[in-house]
């Protein structure tokens, strides 16, 4: 019905720039919030950053000031925006949407299945 699909996971250096894109397709009737979350390895899956329809947004306080997440609701699609990479960015980046097929359908929340960063010299 519903996929998420992230690109623009890769390899770079300290003090780089990336840009993460993460394409909702299928069944949509609308999109709520739209997140990033990452996950290192042993480590929990956090949220990095939201951006809601009305366009809210949350940053966790470890990247405020270096990330900045967008979207384009024309191509449903959410960007991650990050600059100023260190080591411990370094994680399995995986975003997700809160999303309604139908008009009187519920919201669910669909994930993509990943896009690594990799931070290092």
């Amino acid at each position: 019905q519903v996929q998420l699909v992230e690109s623009g996971g890769d390899l770079v250096q300290p003090g780089g720039s990336l840009t993460l894109s993460c394409a909702a397709s299928g069944t949509i009737f609308s999109i709520n919030v739209m997140g990033w979350h990452r996950q290192a390895p042993g480590n929990q899956r956090d949220l990095v950053a939201s951006i809601a329809s009305d366009g809210s947004i949350f940053y966790a306080d470890s990247v405020r000031g270096r990330f900045s997440i967008s979207r384009d609701n024309a191509k449903n699609t959410v960007y991650l925006q990050m600059n100023s990479l260190k080591p411990e960015d370094t994680a399995v980046y995986y975003c997700n949407g809160y999303i309604k097929t139908a008009l009187l359908g519920p919201v669910n929340d669909y994930w993509g299945q990943g896009t690594q960063v990799t931070v290092s010299s």
